[in-house]
């Protein structure tokens, strides 16, 4: 039919004034988050990244100084996208801070 009458809420036809609601929005296909370390090159679990600069380690004296190596990564969720150990700590890093380590 193309006597349908759009209303802010609902449709109606004008032939019978049969009403419905509106079809429901459809939801955004799922993205697979993409993290890039400081240089653009994609991350992925199980890489390995190191430092570009020197960080401070909050509520300690540590440093961990540039081209400290991790061990094997993990992505999440949240603020911090890299998960990992390096010098035995468990660490969350932000991306920007480390580049990727090939070979």
């Amino acid at each position: 039919m193309s006597d349908i009458l759009t209303h802010a809420d609902h449709l109606e036809c004008l032939t019978c004034g049969h009403e419905w609601e509106l079809p429901a929005e459809e939801e955004p296909a799922f993205e697979e988050r993409v993290v890039k370390d400081a240089y653009g090159n994609v991350l992925a679990d199980g890489d390995v990244v190191a430092m570009i600069k020197d960080l401070k380690l909050k509520g300690s004296s540590d440093v961990l100084k540039v081209g400290t190596k991790s061990s094997l990564i993990r992505l999440v969720d949240g603020d911090h996208e890299i998960a990992c150990k390096m010098n035995g700590i468990a660490i969350g890093l932000k991306a920007m801070f480390v580049k990727k380590v090939t070979g």
